[in-house]
């Protein structure tokens, strides 16, 4: 049960570190109490097992507090996604009958509207401010015992149709998925993670969970600024993160404008988008500690593969190991990974077939909430089918070359945008890439690409046009290049390619 890795954790040692926001810091025991008394705040509201309460709020003690309250009464934690609108927001709330909505400090103006627009739903302060009590004295109830079955996270991602689609996490999954993470990174109670994604996504909401298990420290930042997290870093000696790309090439380069000392950092994590070695050297060179590179989906908890080398792959020269490193990775620990053609077949360990990803184990969700159709279309067989277009070498590590959905069928030529962006992003003046399909009358598809230069930089569509013909086949170039300020991305900070297709 989660609660259980706080409340042993706080026995252990109640005096230990738990949480650093700003300048205000809470222990263990501190953390226990502010939970205890939240759980009995959210009874008193009538939340019991089973009931779905969300979270809208930055990256707060608030959330973190949620977090294990919620789970304390057997309810059901709904995070949600800071950047929808309420329109949106209100259309998820409806679709899990959710009756309680947590809004942080900074979110209230988003979120009271939403009691008038969801019939039945309440919205109540996120977490309880440091040493803060109830009004009344309510009493805590005793932890509610869940099984490994039992539904403990709601997380919302794009449904085929456009509505809401919830995915089931379950209490296995997602303590599975953090006994397993701690194992593979070595994750310890001298450990400071640096929550600077955002905390409604699993790219870092799951390390509320295992940094918790082993007594870590939480280093909050509530929203993501270059600067402002490299300054956390350096103050609050944080250990290890995980970001996305675009998030790391801004940190990169601000780290260039100043003084930085990266000396507490062991282990950058990146993932939600491919990454180039050229970047991967970078980061390097910029953090001087480990790097690796990750892939998931809220469907697992999230983590698939890791980009954790083998001593064999190591000892390559640089060039090699810089690839092997900016890879998808191999299977995380306690998944089974496959990578199939249309007929279920395991493709060759060539580095050159592609098919599909296919996984399953105790991390992977059950499937979707009230969506048995698309529940039934993408986990098939005991298997989940990822939609993500790979390669497989043979040491076993996978590299993801599409989106099965973003793939581009270009005069019946199959065109992988991993590869076309890669090739683009080498190019010394472009900053950010993202290639993508649009309809074209002769060839059904032509390829397009979408690109953000280094401040200063100047760039020609024909300059990079001419580039990309001399490293790839003609008919992956791009036909259109379109020159942006930034990329359009999703809440979890990956680029939407949807928004690119449609020119908005």
């Amino acid at each position: 049960m989660i609660v259980r890795f706080l409340i042993d954790t706080a026995a252990r040692d109640p005096d230990a570190p738990a949480v650093i926001s700003g300048t205000e810091r809470l222990s263990y025991g501190e953390l226990l109490e502010a939970v205890r008394r939240d759980a009995a705040r959210l009874h008193g509201a009538g939340v019991r097992a089973g009931s779905r309460v969300a979270v809208l709020d930055a990256n707060t003690v608030g959330f973190l507090i949620s977090t294990f309250s919620v789970a304390w009464l057997g309810a059901v934690l709904q995070p949600l996604n800071t950047r929808l609108s309420p329109r949106e927001l209100a259309e998820i709330l409806r679709d899990a009958e959710t009756k309680v909505l947590l809004a942080g400090e900074s979110l209230r103006s988003t979120a009271e509207p939403l009691a008038r627009e969801v019939e039945g739903l309440e919205v109540l302060d996120c977490g309880h401010p440091f040493g803060a009590r109830p009004a009344a004295q309510l009493p805590t109830p005793d932890p509610v015992p869940r099984d490994p079955g039992s539904l403990a996270h709601l997380y919302t991602t794009s449904g085929t149709t456009g509505r809401p689609k919830g995915v089931c996490l379950t209490h296995g999954n997602v303590v599975v998925h953090a006994r397993n993470v701690v194992r593979e990174l070595g994750i310890g109670p001298g450990d400071r993670w640096g929550h600077f994604a955002p905390m409604f996504h699993l790219a870092d909401a799951w390390a509320n969970l295992a940094l918790t298990l082993v007594g870590g420290v939480h280093v909050l930042l509530p929203r993501f600024d270059a600067d402002a997290a490299l300054e956390c870093i350096e103050r609050d000696r944080v250990t290890l993160t995980n970001l996305v790309p675009t998030m790391l090439t801004r940190m990169v380069a601000a780290a260039t404008k100043r003084s930085f000392d990266p000396a507490s950092l062991r282990l950058i994590l990146s993932g939600g988008a491919p990454i180039t070695p050229a970047l991967v050297r970078r980061v390097l060179q910029t953090f001087r500690c480990e790097y690796v590179q990750t892939y998931g989906m809220t469907e697992t908890s999230p983590y698939l593969t890791l980009g954790i080398l083998t001593d064999e792959l190591r000892a390559l020269p640089e060039p090699q190991r810089l690839a092997y490193l900016a890879r998808t990775g191999r299977p995380f620990a306690g998944i089974d990974l496959e990578v199939v053609d249309e007929q279920g077949r395991e493709v060759p360990r060539d580095d050159r077939t592609v098919g599909e990803i296919r996984v399953r184990g105790a991390s992977v969700s059950p499937g979707y909430w009230r969506r048995p159709e698309e529940t039934r279309e993408v986990f098939r067989d005991g298997w989940l089918y990822t939609g993500d277009l790979a390669v497989i070498e043979e040491h076993g590590y996978v590299n993801i070359v599409d989106r099965k959905k973003d793939m581009i069928l270009s005069g019946g030529e199959n065109v992988y945008s991993a590869e076309v962006e890669s090739v683009l992003a080498e190019h010394p003046a472009v900053q950010e890439v993202a290639v993508f399909a649009l309809p074209d009358e002769d060839l059904g598809e032509r390829v397009a690409a979408a690109i953000v230069l280094h401040e200063g930089e100047r760039a020609e569509e024909s300059e990079l046009r001419a580039w990309c013909r001399e490293r790839i086949a003609h008919y992956k170039v791009p036909r259109e290049v379109r020159f942006l300020e930034e990329l359009p991305r999703t809440g979890s900070g990956k680029v939407s390619k949807k928004v690119l297709r449609e020119g908005r």
